[in-house]
């Protein structure tokens, strides 16, 4: 297991921001993996995992206690099971399923970071969800200091969040667990309206899983949310915020401020949610209270192709980016009344 002391940590994440690490572990294998947690535990050291780096905004003073990088390897496809370890690349993974054959996860491509991260944050894209094909996750848990597996109905999958993410401190994700789809080299079928148009064909429809894929790829190239170290509008955590759930009388309190602001004629994006809850969207948002593509005259700024991600030009400090998110949170609160919530996790500091 290698291990770095002052060790840099902003070339770990996709944000390129954030101070150094006092340790820096990286494990290659879940023995490994779980070995440093239980010494950090054990010794009482604060512990930072890191997988892709894709949703961490880390402080500029760093992390002091150890930072645990998980890069270990294992892909495994039996049928049509497939088990990935955490460290996994996750649009690697997407790939081999697609060039294999299998349907449920193509839709997921471009998508930066690891595989263990997936779950968490029960990542999703393009009409699909991972929570859609998991059906276990391996885990170590800190508190009883065993590895458990759980299926997918113990997971609490919801929309951007799981059971690990409501406990950060305790699981530490080892393994995942899929369940795909042979469709005679379909994908499953184009839930998202922009997939299905960019295709030419209807919601509901299959197409070949090789166009699936690069289409989805196209479209997120398109609004910077696939990594290129030559553009600055993927220097990103991709969406800075999650779509905003409303209650009933929330959303019709929005609608109202929608009407005084913008016209009685204006509709925003409405899509019915669980529990007789409405989401909206985070993009029309930020958008239609004034923070276009390209919004900010510092080194952190809005994304030139897409107003969700905020972005570092390159010399941007963490502190930079905090101070637009805050600006972007407060001129959406006082146009909307709502209050926008950052998906990416932060480490040391907070909106």
């Amino acid at each position: 297991m290698q291990e770095l002391h002052d060790a840099p940590l902003a070339p770990l994440t996709t944000f390129r921001l954030g101070g150094p690490a006092a340790r820096l572990l990286t494990a290659t294998t879940d023995a490994e993996v779980i070995a440093a947690v239980r010494e950090a535990d054990a010794s009482g050291t604060p512990l930072l995992v890191i997988g892709g780096g894709s949703n961490l905004v880390i402080g500029d003073k760093g992390f002091d206690g150890t930072a645990l990088r998980i890069a270990t390897k294992g892909f495994e496809l039996s049928g049509t099971s497939l088990e990935l370890a955490a460290g996994e690349v996750w649009t690697d993974a997407v790939a081999r399923t697609v060039e294999a054959g299998l349907a449920g996860i193509e839709c997921l491509a471009g998508i930066p970071g690891s595989a263990g991260a997936t779950p968490i944050q029960n990542v999703g894209a393009y009409g699909q969800e991972v929570s859609s094909t998991i059906t276990e996750v391996v885990a170590y848990d800190r508190r009883t200091q065993e590895t458990v597996t759980f299926p997918n109905t113990e997971c609490a999958f919801s929309y951007r969040h799981s059971r690990f993410k409501a406990e950060p401190d305790r699981f530490v994700v080892l393994r995942v667990r899929f369940e795909l789809e042979e469709a005679d080299g379909l994908s499953a079928p184009l839930k998202y309206p922009e997939t299905a148009r960019a295709m030419g064909v209807e919601q509901g429809d299959r197409v070949p899983l090789p166009a699936a894929r690069e289409t989805v790829l196209r479209l997120r190239a398109g609004k910077g949310m696939v990594l290129d170290a030559e553009d600055h509008d993927t220097w990103s955590a991709g969406s800075f915020f999650t779509n905003p759930i409303l209650e009933p009388a929330a959303f019709q309190e929005f609608l109202g401020r929608v009407h005084d602001r913008l016209g009685p004629d204006v509709t925003p994006p409405a899509f019915p949610a669980e529990d007789g809850r409405t989401k909206t969207s985070a993009a029309w948002l930020i958008d239609r209270a004034g923070f276009t593509k390209g919004y900010g005259s510092g080194p952190a700024r809005i994304s030139t192709k897409h107003t969700l991600a905020l972005t570092n030009r390159g010399a941007a400090t963490t502190e930079d980016l905090l101070a637009l998110a805050r600006e972007v949170v407060a001129g959406v609160h006082e146009a909307f009344g709502v209050t926008l919530v950052n998906e990416p996790v932060t480490v040391g500091v907070s909106l």
